[in-house]
């Protein structure tokens, strides 16, 4: 009798400790929606680019820093953000991200020249970033391990369902008001973020005495490896690679600044980002995984709308619509997949996840110039459902088995690579769809010759249609150099997809090397 009394107060103490408070969960759910507008951020505002080009007089390669600065000034603060949190603690970091991303938003808004612009944009990056990898170290620290299965799909639903829908967004935004309400719709929600936060946070406690040792080098050798990295990345399908001297130029920074940041990283007492978390084996093989699937996260988000409006001729809010399906599949598919996590084993999971999305990208491999909402809409629904199987594993296995004092580092860490595979998958992305658009162009016009029957009768047919017109001739061949190019891009995005599709088909086998992690890291009983 005396072991059931003692007893039965430890087993109510462990009930309370699991038990969520309300005011950490609403907190939590502050800091989640700040995450999401700040990754929704950047596809809102790259579906809108043509307005604000015409908006501020700009030409396309300058507006195309609108994107660059943004997407650079985000990588360099991510990996900071793990030591800026120990410091600073969370309540204090996730308050002065939200507030500067919130003044930086207003003043994108009231830009009048695209200098403004950039400055203000890179500015909005480098703080709206901090919001991201605070939130997937907090899900992972704060809560109960048996509340995992809940948590861990809210942040996988955001961090991959705000970079699906950004292009819906932005599209009725600029369509029903204009380009600057993409920034200005930032404030309200930016606002109460700041006061939520700075009210009901108490996650952690601030250690300003790391701020004594802060690298500074460190930090300045990280942004000239990171920040020119991504450069590359961005401009050197465009620009010819190192035939063009800026992205040259920036290739040789990148590879002194990242031979002094790893010297820098293993010989100070207070490194700016731990690598040496890299060493657990798990956490490795899924930064790997995070990688992969931001290639094909952004990639994705990169293809299906430039094929619509390049082929389709859509118009942003139709991109938007069409692109939504995916959005659906994840909603739909992320407490499923909380389910399904504590009762299998997640390897298997992440394994099905991979096959889903090779088995999407597959289907459109064989892509007509007539694919449309319905031929898209299977792809769109695999690819969805196969992101959130792969993500949400990932993300707990990534950073829901580390020491608790190892995660914060660990989630800058983490979320650097899938932005990193983001950049890399967009830069082979545009490479394979140029260089085989090419290869495509030259072989039609072998085959589309005068002794080409087909042809012939089309250049006829398009001839007499144009009679009156004026040179019925030329016209009539220039209407046949568009349909032989426009078959050319079609073909080219085939083959993308293919690469995709083989590509994680491969992924797919990796996962079986990850170690099976314990049902009690993971808050459930997967055998």
């Amino acid at each position: 009798m005396a072991d059931a009394t003692t007893a039965s107060p430890s087993l109510m103490n462990e009930a309370a400790d699991e038990r969520i408070p309300p005011r950490r969960l609403f907190a939590f759910l502050i800091m989640v929606f700040g995450m999401f507008m700040s990754i929704l951020d950047i596809q809102v505002v790259s579906a809108s680019l043509q307005q604000i080009q015409a908006g501020l007089s700009a030409s396309s390669s300058e507006v195309s820093w609108v994107q660059t600065s943004y997407l650079i000034a985000e990588v360099i603060a991510i990996p900071l953000s793990g030591f800026l949190s120990r410091a600073f603690g969370t309540r204090l970091l996730f308050a002065i991200s939200a507030s500067g991303f919130t003044v930086a938003s207003l003043f994108c808004g009231f830009a009048s020249t695209i200098e403004q612009m950039i400055v203000w944009r890179a500015i909005q990056g480098f703080l709206g970033a901090g919001m991201i990898p605070t939130v997937f170290a907090s899900a992972y620290t704060v809560f109960p391990r048996s509340k995992i299965h809940i948590v861990a799909p809210i942040i996988g639903l955001v961090a991959t369902l705000a970079p699906t829908i950004g292009p819906t967004v932005g599209g009725f935004i600029t369509d029903t008001m204009s380009w600057h309400w993409l920034f200005f719709i930032n404030i309200v929600p930016g606002i109460g973020i700041t006061i939520g936060v700075w009210a009901l946070c108490d996650f952690d406690k601030p250690n300003f005495a790391l701020l004594e040792h802060f690298d500074w080098w460190g930090l300045l050798f990280m942004a000239g490896f990171l920040g020119t990295l991504e450069y590359v990345l961005e401009e050197g399908p465009q620009s010819q690679w190192l035939e063009d001297t800026s992205v040259a130029v920036c290739a040789a920074i990148c590879a002194i600044s990242a031979i002094a940041f790893f010297w820098r990283v293993f010989s100070v007492r207070e490194p700016i980002v731990d690598l040496l978390t890299f060493t657990d084996r798990n956490f490795s093989l899924c930064c790997l995984i995070s990688f992969c699937v931001g290639i094909g996260l952004y990639g994705l988000t990169y293809m299906y709308p430039r094929y619509l409006a390049e082929v389709r001729g859509y118009s942003p809010m139709m991109i938007g619509e069409t692109m939504f399906v995916s959005g659906i599949a994840m909603f739909l598919t992320a407490p499923i997949v909380g389910r399904l996590m504590a009762k299998y084993d997640v390897r298997y999971l992440i394994a099905t996840g991979l096959v889903l999305f090779a088995l999407g990208s597959y289907q459109m491999t064989w892509m007509t110039k007539e694919y449309d909402f319905y031929e898209l809409l299977l792809p769109q629904i695999l690819r969805g459902a196969g992101l959130m199987l792969v993500i949400v594993p990932t993300n707990t296995i990534a950073l829901g088995t580390l020491a608790p004092e190892r995660v914060k580092n660990a989630s800058g860490l983490f979320n650097l690579t899938r932005n990193l595979g983001g950049a890399v998958g967009l830069a082979v992305i545009n490479q394979v769809l140029n260089e085989r658009t090419d290869l495509h162009i030259s072989r039609l016009h072998d085959r589309v010759t005068w002794g080409n029957a087909t042809a012939v009768e089309t250049l006829n047919m398009f001839t007499q249609r144009l009679q009156g017109m004026g040179d019925s001739a030329l016209m009539a061949m220039k209407q046949l150099s568009q349909i032989v190019h426009r078959q050319a891009v079609v073909m080219g995005y085939g083959d993308a997809f293919f690469m995709l599709t083989v590509f994680y088909f491969a992924l797919s086998l990796l996962v079986m090397v990850l170690k099976k992690p314990s049902a009690a890291a993971l808050g459930g009983d997967a055998h």
